[in-house]
């Protein structure tokens, strides 16, 4: 699919991965809609895309992905400023470390499980019916396209931490439904692919002191530094334009293996 004159989605796009993303369609000629909690991040990002690419290309829209009536409210919002997108970046999440038991001996709160699970997976799969619902009605394109849809998972699907149960099993939730969805959605036209990112350095890890970000850079095998979040954009933009890139989960990591600590 041509990125040129799309309209595209991208959640999380107020900051790290999901600015980055979101500048690089912009970039390829796109009409984005910067979805985010942080209103402020949001309209930053998009009043900076406007001035770089022309007024109008990029607009602020406020969306909480694990509310149903927020996700379809910002869908509309951006339908209104640049009509129905056939593109959506799903990168919208939150992280977190808790140990089952912890020093005190107690068992880690069950509703910070149940938080990072409705974020990153419930809110994952909440975008991608609400717009696989919008996307479905639209008229096909060459080979019976109608859209696209790129996940964020992590390297912590596979290899997650101590004290990475919640983040872990969300992200291995949402590495485990994309074969599922792409295959359920090929009736519609709608690709869905996921990218699991490695150590990239977003504004959370660049707030490290630089002694931390060092040890972290070294840990992977090459190249051996942290990922550039525009390195993340550009490969979830190349999921976009290679139509035969379809239900597969693909690792971005410089051949990192997550230590157990």
């Amino acid at each position: 699919m041509k990125i040129q004159g799309q309209a595209a989605l991208v959640t999380g796009g107020g900051s790290g991965l999901g600015e980055a993303t979101a500048r690089e369609l912009a970039r390829l000629g796109a009409q984005v809609a910067v979805l985010d909690l942080n209103m402020d991040n949001a309209k930053r990002v998009a009043q900076d895309i406007s001035a770089q690419y022309g007024n109008g290309c990029a607009v602020a829209v406020y969306c909480n992905v694990s509310d149903p009536d927020s996700m379809a409210q910002a869908l509309a919002t951006a339908a209104a400023a640049h009509g129905p997108a056939r593109i959506l970046m799903q990168i919208a999440g939150i992280g977190t470390a808790k140990r089952v038991v912890g020093k005190d001996g107690k068992a880690a709160p069950l509703e910070e499980f149940a938080k990072v699970i409705n974020v990153n997976l419930i809110g994952t799969y909440n975008a991608a019916r609400l717009f696989a619902e919008a996307c479905a009605q639209l008229d096909p394109m060459a080979d019976g396209a109608r859209g696209v849809m790129v996940f964020t998972a992590s390297v912590a699907a596979f290899d997650g931490q101590v004290g990475q149960q919640a983040y872990s099993a969300s992200k291995a939730g949402v590495v485990g439904m994309t074969l599922p969805m792409a295959r359920d959605l090929a009736q519609h036209g709608i690709r869905v692919c996921t990218i699991a990112p490695g150590l990239f350095k977003t504004p959370l890890l660049a707030s490290l002191p630089e002694p931390i970000q060092q040890s972290l850079a070294a840990s992977i095998p090459f190249p051996a530094r942290l990922g550039k979040p525009s390195e993340f954009a550009e490969l979830a933009c190349h999921i976009v334009h290679n139509d035969h890139l379809n239900g597969e989960v693909i690792r971005l990591d410089g051949a990192l293996r997550m230590a157990p600590r």
